[in-house]
């Protein structure tokens, strides 16, 4: 686990908001991979979401399309 203390942000805005975009990108993947790897083995949403810390229709209404890419995978 990365401790955001020790994260270093650049002081330049330009810098520090285009790491903010990049860090957002990153996490969305990683977390429709493990959605899509839960789904794969066999979790519930509601399992998912409680994971996430969000309700089950927030997991669903915002990762739906994952759900629908899994019969395909």
């Amino acid at each position: 686990m990365i401790d955001p203390h020790e994260i270093v942000v650049p002081t330049d805005p330009d810098e520090a908001l285009a790491a903010v975009v990049a860090l957002r990108r990153l996490a969305d993947h990683i977390e429709r991979e493990a959605v899509h790897s839960a789904l794969h083995q066999g979790w519930s949403w509601s399992r998912i979401a409680q994971a996430l810390g969000i309700s089950k229709q927030a997991a669903h209404k915002r990762l739906s399309d994952v759900a629908a890419n899994h019969g395909s995978a």
